[in-house]
């Protein structure tokens, strides 16, 4: 049976109106936790759900200082590094084996994901300089490790956010433009000063809102004002974006996170890069997580992307 556009649509609308209800039944999101109380969301995988699960085929190490979690698959035709989501403070490089490893696989890729340093405990600028060494120790050491020298690079929301930063610091700190081929970038913020779309969403009861992002950025850049949040090391919206590489920039209708990817993709080509821009009707922030029709196109939209970049 085809699946069209219409029953992705329905599917999706249908999970946000049981999402919503769910939320209804749980207490109202209280100030940000202090760093125990993170401690504890961490280890339950913000509280629920159970435990993710640790594949045989992921292997951890250390890079100039840096944990990465690598997947090696049979046939290597390039590396992607990963950096995963979760506000600047949650998440983990092995909190999505399963998925990494069939990306990997899927595409012909070594998958690299990187344990990068979270807020509250390690704020602003900790998390993007760990990411900047693991790019760079790619771009020096990814011919002698994994016999390509093609590179990709990629993440979700916060992930997103932190592709883009290491790619500049990159070209404006080491003169690396075009070490990497293409960017894929899921419903990342990129103006943390917060676009239109994150001041007008409210307290609508979808995976995030104003209020939670707002939260996220003070705990990642404690103590500055929305003005000094536009600098393009913190917000990538407002930096120069030549020499960056093409990018796929994907966006659902329903996250407030929707201008950012809309005004990056036309900062981005007017730069310079081919972008493909993808907008999913009636997703919220953070729908790749959730069991939903779109997730497994989107899925595999993303292998094809990186495959073929």
């Amino acid at each position: 049976m085809t699946i069209t556009d219409e029953d992705c649509l329905t599917e999706t609308l249908a999970f946000n109106e049981e999402f919503a209800a769910a939320a209804a039944n749980r207490p109202p999101r209280g100030p940000a936790p202090d760093a125990a109380a993170l401690a504890l969301l961490r280890r339950n995988r913000l509280g629920g759900g159970t435990p993710p699960v640790r594949l045989p085929q992921g292997r951890t190490r250390v890079v100039d200082g840096v944990p990465v979690r690598v997947f090696v698959p049979g046939r290597v035709d390039g590396v992607y590094l990963h950096l995963h989501g979760g506000g600047w403070a949650f998440g983990s490089a092995d909190g999505q084996d399963e998925r990494l490893w069939r990306l990997a696989e899927q595409a012909n890729l070594a998958v690299v994901s990187v344990d990068y340093r979270l807020a509250p405990e390690h704020p602003y600028p900790a998390g993007p300089d760990d990411c900047e060494a693991a790019a760079r120790w790619l771009v020096t050491h990814a011919e002698a490790e994994f016999g390509t020298r093609r590179l990709l690079i990629g993440g979700e929301s916060a992930g997103a956010h932190l592709s883009v930063v290491t790619l500049l610091r990159l070209r404006d700190r080491h003169a690396m433009t075009g070490a990497f081929r293409a960017a894929h970038l899921l419903f990342g913020p990129y103006d943390l000063s917060m676009t239109p779309s994150q001041r007008l969403f409210g307290s609508r009861p979808t995976l995030t809102d104003t209020e939670s992002l707002r939260v996220s950025y003070e705990r990642f850049t404690p103590g500055t004002t929305a003005e000094e949040r536009r600098s393009p090391d913190v917000s990538p919206l407002f930096a120069d974006l030549r020499g960056l590489p093409p990018a796929r920039i994907v966006v659902g209708t329903e996250d407030p996170l929707l201008d950012d990817s809309l005004f990056l993709a036309q900062r981005w080509q007017a730069a310079g890069a081919p972008v493909r821009l993808g907008v999913v009707a009636g997703a919220m922030h953070g729908f790749t997580l959730f069991p939903l029709t779109v997730t497994r196109r989107e899925l595999r939209r993303q292998e094809t992307f990186l495959a073929t970049a």
